[in-house]
């Protein structure tokens, strides 16, 4: 090697310890797929602080009922689907794979299996309003059947995608860990 001012060892100009200072693809991937999960448990929150807002106002009568309909039975075990955002969103800062685990099974449980639900619930009422045309529940003018399967079709697609996100990131940090293990 060189010193400050003297000569340059024979065959480097100095750029060879670029190949050090790459991070290792896991963990870019964690730190990407990090993110991306903590978008969809926003976008979570949001859907669940409507339904939230749907169940007060429709509960506590805030607004008349053909302004805003009473919840679907689904609506209620859905509100426990803030839990396994909170695991997932705790299994982020020490990388914990047990609390990512839990947030994954728990997702199926407390976010997925109602949505199921709900759509087999509103079935009828939706085969209703497309045959006959007859609504009889409102939020805002707008059929609740409607509003409610749109709501579905969200937050199943937002549930799939923390789901998928999560596999990969549960991937990443075993492919960490072994590589932990093997030095």
């Amino acid at each position: 090697m060189a010193s400050r001012g003297g000569p340059r060892a024979a065959g480097t100009d100095g750029s060879d310890f670029q190949h050090r200072e790459r991070v290792a693809s896991h963990y870019q991937m964690s730190v990407s797929l990090k993110s991306e999960i903590k978008k969809l448990i926003y976008t979570h929150v949001v859907i669940w602080l409507l339904l939230l807002a749907q169940m007060c106002v429709g509960h506590l009568k805030l607004l008349p009922h053909d302004q805003v309909a009473m919840p679907y039975q689904w609506e209620y075990p859905y509100l426990l689907s803030i839990l396994p955002s909170l695991l997932g969103l705790l299994s982020f800062p020490r990388n914990n794979i047990s609390y990512l685990v839990l947030s994954m099974i728990s997702t199926g449980l407390f976010s997925v299996a109602p949505l199921i639900y709900g759509a087999m619930e509103m079935f009828p009422m939706a085969q209703q309003l497309y045959r006959h045309g007859k609504a009889y529940r409102f939020i805002f003018g707008f059929s609740a059947v409607s509003v409610m399967y749109l709501v579905v079709v969200v937050a199943a697609q937002v549930h799939g995608w923390q789901l998928y996100y999560s596999k990969k990131l549960l991937d990443s940090w075993f492919t960490s860990t072994q590589e932990k293990k093997k030095k």
